[in-house]
């Protein structure tokens, strides 16, 4: 029996008929327990009522009165950890919005529909349904930690790099990898950054944490060369680190302690806060790409002041956010965004890597446009420096198929 048989849903429309042909669609697929209502004050009640549990909600954005939009606000009020679908017959970038504001809030949501609604694609989204206790977005889940528990983890070295390859699009030759920052807690198992980065950087700890994380990686690139693995290794900083002029000194010094060259290695910078020491900032960046250090700057397009950045710093790599790459094969806005970072690059003479690629049509369309570099989950996950080696062999003995079926 599938999972999802036993929910229960709610369904949120003010229209009649769409109310009935939901109720329809999902007592089809095997549904049972199903509560409709034609308000949102009214629906409201019934999930603040102890006695009625709701595991999914499918909402119409559009009605009088209280909107959709609205109506998940007062949801996150009331602490629902249930899914959402979104269901509208508004276009697909206000669709698009609202589930922006529902991740905003940390609701699961499982996709949304346009009316008028198929079966079919109902059913696909009531299969992305996992238990709340399992979804990521589910806040139960995450534990928060403390200062002083991560700089205890960073004395005893606990926290370790994850490297995630990064192809050629053209040629499907693995060319990199981007270290990731993991902690393996003595307890809970793999952290991922986001429990613990921002409280670093909060806290004062992010130069430790990240001097850390650049001896391993440095001293891994060394390790790959001597076994003839050429790959160019991406770290991540943080716009805290440059606020440091020592921090140059200390990269110069670690290639050589290494035994690697500069060039061999890209600097990830993702402004996360604002640019307290700009004039620190720009000196050190300048510095380092006098060095020959890699310059990249992560997760454009998120930001206010990309562009300002690009005018200002000397940056020779620009990395695509996933959030403008998964999907673009099917998405007009997305397109949009995705072919104007590739056109600011290329005027400013910039590798371009796309990031987030997560299925054959994100890979296809990035191989028919004029990006450089390709990384996402479709490629290869994360995974400990000791696998790469294997994976890499692994890769390359399929180069020749993986590339023929893409085109």
């Amino acid at each position: 029996m599938s999972g999802y048989l036993a929910l229960k849903v709610l369904i949120l429309d003010d229209e009649p008929f769409m109310r009935m042909l939901l109720s329809e669609m999902l007592s089809n697929l095997g549904l049972t327990q199903i509560t409709a209502y034609e308000n949102g004050t009214e629906a409201l009640a019934y999930i603040n009522s102890p006695d009625n549990a709701v595991d999914l909600i499918l909402l119409d954005i559009n009605m009088p009165g209280m909107d959709g939009i609205e109506f998940v606000r007062h949801l996150a009020n009331c602490s629902y950890h249930g899914s959402l679908i979104l269901i509208s017959g508004e276009d697909e970038r206000m669709l698009q919005t609202a589930e922006k504001l529902v991740k905003t809030h940390n609701i699961n949501i499982l996709g949304h529909l346009q009316k008028p609604v198929s079966s079919k694609e109902l059913s696909g989204l009531l299969k992305k349904w996992l238990p709340s206790w399992l979804n990521e977005s589910s806040p139960q889940t995450r534990k928060i930690y403390s200062a002083e528990e991560i700089q205890i983890a960073i004395s005893n070295k606990e926290f370790v790099n994850y490297y995630q390859p990064q192809i050629n699009v053209k040629t499907g030759k693995v060319v990199g990898v981007e270290a990731l920052a993991r902690w393996q807690h003595p307890q809970d198992g793999t952290v991922f950054p986001d429990q613990f980065i921002q409280i670093a950087e909060a806290n004062g700890l992010i130069d430790d944490l990240t001097y850390l994380v650049i001896d391993t990686a440095f001293s891994q690139t060394s390790i790959w060369q001597n076994y003839s693995l050429d790959l160019r290794v991406s770290v991540n900083i943080s716009m805290a680190n440059l606020a440091s002029l020592n921090f140059v000194d200390y990269l110069a010094k670690a290639v050589n302690v290494a035994g690697i060259m500069s060039s061999d290695i890209v600097l990830e910078v993702t402004e996360t806060q604002l640019m307290k020491h700009l004039s620190n900032s720009l000196e050190v960046l300048g510095r380092l790409r006098l060095k020959r250090f890699g310059l990249s700057i992560d997760d454009f397009g998120t930001g206010y002041s990309s562009f300002a950045l690009l005018r200002a710093i000397p940056f020779n790599e620009l990395k695509v956010d996933r959030g403008f790459v998964h999907g673009v094969a099917s998405n007009d806005t997305l397109r949009a965004i995705y072919n104007a970072s590739l056109s600011v690059a290329q005027q400013l003479d910039m590798q371009v890597v796309a990031e987030g690629v997560e299925d054959w049509d994100d890979w296809n369309f990035l191989r028919n446009s004029t990006c450089n570099v390709a990384q996402g989950y479709f490629i290869a996950k994360p995974m400990p420096a000791d696998k790469i080696h294997d994976w890499i062999h692994d890769w390359e003995a399929n180069i020749e198929n993986f590339m023929h079926s893409s085109s």
